[in-house]
């Protein structure tokens, strides 16, 4: 089970190509060496199960998570790649596509964004971070988030799953928004989903969501 992960969220250019740089050898790269180790011994055996905890950002970007969705991207373009591969030697690889869980990764996330410096960025952008996107996101985590004990019941029924699904998402309430990406090919309907959601109607959203 792979389940190593850092977070990342706030304006681009108030973060260094050295936090996105230690955040990919985390979150991606650390998956990368993992496989690399075990993947070996399970194709000798004909046998083995690779268990990856991703995030529904590996399907959608969201806004001000550019960096973070980025890396799940990663690991779901990397393992999408291999599982063909693995079926051959009779491996399965899983992938666990949590929203968001309400743990001290989330809380260490959002408190450095309320301390940072935002000064590199124009003040439109600023503000629609701290005043919109913070206050959302702390709303979004009290109505939808799960707790860890939640993500290990859904990571234990993949596990013992007699044939492990490749994707499994634990939260329901986040299948229409992956459904709107295969929905129009071209991106259209997601952006201006997305956008409105933001932008326009973002206090029907946090009414909804209390």
């Amino acid at each position: 089970v792979s389940n190593a992960g850092v977070g990342m969220a706030g304006p681009l250019e108030c973060q260094s190509l050295a936090a996105m740089q230690s955040l990919m050898d985390t979150n991606f790269f650390g998956l990368v060496r993992l496989v690399k180790e075990v993947l070996p011994d399970m194709k000798r055996r004909r046998g083995g199960h690779i268990v990856v905890i991703s995030s529904i950002m590996g399907l959608q970007g969201i806004v001000f998570n550019d960096i973070y969705a980025a890396s799940k991207f990663a690991v779901e373009g990397f393992c999408e790649s291999l599982v063909v591969q693995a079926l051959r030697f009779n491996v399965a690889i899983s992938l666990v596509e949590p929203g968001p869980v309400m743990t001290e990764f989330e809380a260490k996330v959002y408190e450095e964004a309320e301390r940072a410096d935002y000064s590199q960025t124009d003040p439109e952008t600023a503000d629609i971070f701290t005043n919109l996107y913070l206050r959302n996101s702390k709303d979004i985590f009290t109505s939808l988030g799960q707790t860890p004990e939640d993500i290990a019941e859904h990571t234990l029924r993949v596990i013992e799953a007699a044939q492990p699904p490749f994707r499994h998402q634990t939260n329901a309430a986040y299948t229409p928004m992956t459904a709107l990406k295969h929905a129009d090919p071209s991106g259209a309907l997601m952006t201006d989903a997305f956008y409105k959601l933001v932008f326009k109607y973002d206090a029907v959203l946090r009414l909804s969501l209390r």
